[in-house]
């Protein structure tokens, strides 16, 4: 008896040992996965720290550069969206202000800066080309480059001078200071100036309405604010396409420029800003409303 109460003994002490050794290892087992530590989105584990940018970043200038930077905010944003992009018009002039004052964390120009306007840099983000636009209903659609110029420094007046109707030609220009009047005067006109006689607006879709209006007027605006409403006329029988401005044989043409102080480094959120409008997607967004990419 007392033989058989030790065996007994034996086998409960042995069994007891082997369940609590499967205990722990099955907590352990538990436990390893319970601990795991949870990943971090602080660009510390792997994850690119650009995605938690935040904030605003504020432009201003060209209002024919205006909607191109709208669409690529709106491509910065679909990858940031914690940021937003604040645009406001004024001109190429109020760029490179607002870049020398740093009043903004941009400028923007839709020409390329002057001689005389120093203290900022510029960054090229695409080329534009100027299409000369008459009303859909004009018989005439390729105009010599030499006859433009003319029509645009008054010297002619009629649409018959140049193989179109007897009717008086209603030039439609933009306002002094406007990036795309500078472009396009320092291209087409040189030293000379434009026609006293000129209607002046303020904005790209200002002229393009105006011309829409009338089936004698003649304009300019950037290639990328085409629509049905107007006709772009070829120059010298070149049309203003992105492949003829490409292979540089359609004449009137210019940069689109971001502007920045020139002795200091741009914001981060800017600069990140900056990167995407010169990265494949950037670019990709530039050719797709009509610009010419620049990479």
């Amino acid at each position: 008896m007392e033989k058989a109460r030790q065996i007994f003994t034996g086998k409960s002490i042995f069994l007891v040992a082997t369940i609590l050794i499967l205990g722990m290892v099955a907590l352990t087992g538990c436990g390893g996965s319970s601990e795991e530590p949870a990943p971090s989105d602080d660009g510390q584990n792997g994850e690119p720290q650009e995605q938690t940018l935040s904030g605003t970043i504020t432009m201003a200038g060209s209002t024919s550069v205006q909607p191109l930077s709208e669409e690529l905010a709106a491509g910065f944003m679909n990858i940031h969206p914690n940021t937003r992009l604040e645009v406001s018009g004024g001109g190429s002039g109020a760029g490179v202000r607002a870049a020398q004052e740093g009043a903004a964390d941009l400028g923007a120009s839709s020409r390329a800066i002057r001689d005389d306007e120093t203290g900022v840099k510029d960054i090229t983000v695409a080329i534009d080309g100027i299409a000369v636009i008459t009303h859909p209903d004009n018989p005439i659609n390729d105009i010599a480059f030499d006859d433009i110029t003319k029509i645009f420094n008054g010297e002619i007046t009629n649409w018959s001078e140049v193989g179109g109707d007897d009717a008086n030609i209603v030039v439609v220009t933009r306002e002094e200071g406007s990036g795309t009047r500078g472009a396009f005067s320092e291209i087409v006109l040189g030293d000379g100036e434009m026609a006293a006689t000129a209607i002046v607006q303020n904005s790209t879709g200002a002229v393009r309405e105006s011309v829409s209006n009338d089936a004698n007027a003649i304009g300019y605006v950037s290639l990328g604010a085409l629509n049905d409403s107007v006709q772009a006329v070829a120059v010298d029988g070149v049309e203003a396409t992105v492949a003829d401005i490409v292979a540089g044989n359609y004449p009137v043409a210019r940069p689109f420029v971001y502007l920045a102080p020139e002795d200091q480094p741009l914001s981060e959120l800017a600069q990140a800003f900056v990167d995407f409008v010169l990265s494949d997607d950037g670019q990709a967004i530039v050719e797709e409303n009509g610009f010419v990419p620049v990479n």
